[in-house]
């Protein structure tokens, strides 16, 4: 297998990565969550439904969700259950409480980060926000989430023309799929950080500005907080190799077909 050929392998295996976990579930499920909310429910289309069933398998479901509606976008729109996005989750942050005993809630209240949204005790993670005067979770980056199926489009437009095509420009767009980890941390960062910032008057619980625990375990009033990367990040850091091994390959490549020259 020459160089060129293994750029294109690890370039495929990268985009094979992004299309499955987070490309094809942003695209199709555009929106689901704004839509239930409305009661737009019956609007969306049955491509839609499938998928978000498909990919809303096996993933957290609140206690507060019946059992019987676990999974079926439909069931639950009807019963106003509580939505979320089906893309892989990227980091995983969980609140503990003695208000929230283990049997009732054996993980704590967890919310999973995005990048088109996000999952779990979305309105649980919310109440405990207003309570000590922060914004609810879908005030941050409301810009960033609604234009993230596009952007992850263009990625895996980008990296199918790097296969297909010899670019200066292409090659140095390629470092984009490289920096993703990198590119979604830091915006986790800064809206930790403003959230932290921001606090509202009205919260019944005053505590000074601060920035929420990135990584690790904290302390934030009465709650224990936990904060982690999860499935979704190592898949971006599996998708960052193959994209560094790509462009790797594909300069081993040009500079043998230079020597040639």
């Amino acid at each position: 297998m020459d160089s060129l050929t293994k750029s294109r392998f690890f370039t495929l295996l990268a985009l094979g990565i992004l299309l499955y976990w987070f490309v094809i579930p942003a695209v199709l499920t555009h929106n689901v969550v704004e839509m239930g909310r409305q009661g737009k429910g019956d609007k969306l289309s049955d491509l839609t439904v499938q998928v978000w069933n498909y990919y809303q398998k096996g993933r957290y479901v609140s206690p507060n969700t019946p059992k019987e509606d676990a999974n079926d976008l439909k069931k639950m729109i009807e019963d106003d259950a509580e939505l979320n996005v089906v893309t892989a989750p990227i980091w995983y942050v969980s609140l503990e409480a003695p208000n929230y005993p283990k049997d009732a809630f054996p993980e704590g209240i967890p919310v999973f980060y995005h990048f088109d949204g996000f999952s779990g005790d979305v309105h649980e993670m919310n109440t405990i926000n207003h309570y000590i005067g922060m914004d609810p979770m879908e005030r941050g980056a409301p810009y960033l989430r609604m234009i993230a199926p596009y952007a992850l489009v263009f990625v895996a437009w980008l990296m199918v023309m790097f296969m297909l095509y010899d670019n200066r420009i292409l090659n140095l767009l390629m470092w984009i799929p490289v920096l993703l980890p990198v590119i979604f941390i830091g915006f986790y960062s800064y809206w930790l950080y403003w959230y932290g910032h921001h606090m509202h008057e009205w919260g019944a619980f005053k505590i000074k500005p601060f920035t929420p625990t990135v990584f690790g375990d904290g302390k934030v009033a009465q709650f224990t907080t936990h904060s982690y990367p999860t499935i979704g990040f190592w898949l971006l850091v599996a998708i960052s190799i193959l994209s560094i091994l790509a462009i790797a390959a594909k300069r081993k490549y040009k500079k043998k077909q230079t020597l040639r020259t």
